[in-house]
């Protein structure tokens, strides 16, 4: 496979070039020794680097691998084969989207290595495969033995090296005895036939499951002498046919005309129906299995291989860096490597890189308008959706601001509000009402108080 070192094909930074994988349904490998080799001590490993597959993934990988140390490490020689302590990264074939983190664990008794996977994550990742965009990988193993995986610096996968790998670590404490095997009159069946049940005499189970309706009538206007196919009376007999070699022509057969508008052509039929008589294979019913012994299991012995690893952070010494990859999909690329153990120095580096690439890609995003144009030009029924949100709020303005008609009713009712003017002397008439009105009120208030003494 060919590496190049390129600027990006979109969104570039000016100056800026990363590593580029050229080649499709090759075998690639590029690796680099490190620094400083990192010691699986007291502080953490913090491993990031920036991914974009530019022409989308088909099926291929963009994990790095951390090489293990050795005194025969020679990276001139770095194939599939080379041991390492940890791989991570981006994969993806197919419609599996993946975000390996896996390490080699040392058995401490057989001195054996056992690759450990992390769980999947539990987000979608497809948007990061298929978006073209710089996305920024990290890995994070702590010395209490948990780890972190983020992209673009969220994290969508966490766990525990003793808890949150598959196989475990630690294998387990029993295992079942593969000496012993399950006794031939053992009786795992909770239900059994029931043993003393007899066929009804009734039961007939010679009877079909459909019979013929004999309540049903042949429609009126059935056309029994009518086939239903015909041979098509346009068809001609192709210039070239010879019967000799292809035999009797026939014109093709088409569905009859006069059929289109009677009931039904050709010989008529009872439909079938249910047979209320029908009751299938007699079966006996099932019952409690007196017998029941449970589910077989062999019994549990002491795992002759058990060991306990309290601290799997404490791996194999790293002392390279490489990328052995194999894709179907060219152009995918790599950028700014970092191994480290402090966060604030992963965070600056992805700043000073990730950082940039994603202001030049955000300053270089279509616009609203844009983007729901192109989405539609993709999914045409979007217009559908445009065109009705658009029109509701547009039809409820006018529903609720259209001037409502005025009906005689509401004529009615404001003439009679319509106020008057009223003359000294309709004033003075008013007055004198009152008065008499206040003055018998008090007459019939003296009256009632004369009652009561």
């Amino acid at each position: 496979g060919r590496w190049e070192v390129e600027e990006l094909k979109e969104n570039t930074v000016p100056g800026d070039r990363g590593l580029v994988l050229k080649s499709v349904a090759k075998h690639h490998a590029i690796s680099a020794m490190l620094t400083k080799a990192f010691i699986f001590d007291n502080k953490p490993l913090i491993v990031q680097y920036e991914v974009n597959f530019q022409e989308g993934i088909d099926c291929g990988g963009a994990y790095i691998k951390l090489l293990s140390s050795s005194d025969d490490l020679n990276l001139e020689y770095f194939f599939d084969k080379t041991p390492y302590t940890i791989m991570f990264g981006p994969d993806k074939c197919g419609e599996d989207y993946k975000l390996h983190f896996i390490f080699r664990h040392k058995n401490p008794k057989t001195g054996q290595y056992d690759e450990k996977h992390a769980k999947r994550p539990d987000v979608d990742l497809k948007k990061f495969y298929l978006d073209k965009k710089t996305h920024l990988y990290t890995l994070v193993l702590k010395p209490d033995d948990t780890f972190e995986m983020l992209i673009d610096q969220s994290v969508v996968s966490r766990g525990s090296l003793l808890e949150d790998m598959v196989p475990p670590v630690n294998p387990p404490k029993e295992i079942e005895d593969p000496s012993e095997k399950k006794p031939e009159d053992w009786d795992e069946r909770p239900k059994i036939s029931d043993p003393n049940a007899v066929k009804p005499d009734d039961w007939d189970e010679d009877e079909p499951s459909k019979i013929e309706d004999p309540d049903a009538v042949k429609p009126e206007g059935w056309l029994d002498d009518e086939p239903q196919y015909v041979p098509d009376p346009d068809a001609k007999k192709p210039k070239d046919w010879d019967e000799e070699m292809d035999g009797e022509w026939e014109a093709p057969q088409i569905p009859n005309p006069k059929c289109e508008t009677a009931p039904g052509c050709g010989h008529w039929v009872r439909p079938m129906k249910n047979n209320p008589k029908y009751k299938g294979k007699w079966k006996a019913p099932m019952i409690d299995n007196p017998n029941y012994q449970g589910i077989w299991s062999p019994r549990k012995i002491p795992n002759p291989d058990y060991f306990e690893d309290l601290h799997p952070f404490e791996m194999t010494t790293v002392s390279a860096i490489g990328l052995e990859l194999w894709s179907m999909t060219s152009d995918i690329y790599f950028d700014n490597f970092i191994i480290c153990s402090e966060k604030e120095v992963a965070d600056r580096w992805a700043a000073d890189g990730w950082g940039l690439k994603k202001l030049v890609a955000s300053a270089n995003e279509p616009g609203m308008f844009s983007q729901l144009v192109t989405a539609a030009e993709d999914h045409p029924w979007l217009w559908v959706l445009y065109i009705l949100t658009l029109a509701l709020p547009v039809g409820l303005g006018v529903l609720f601001c259209w001037p409502a008609k005025k009906t005689d009713e509401d004529i009615d009712f404001k003439k009679t509000d319509i106020s008057k003017p009223i003359t000294k002397g309709e004033l003075k008439q008013e007055r004198e009402e009152l008065d008499d009105d206040e003055i018998e009120l008090e007459e019939e208030k003296e009256n009632e108080d004369t009652v009561e003494d």
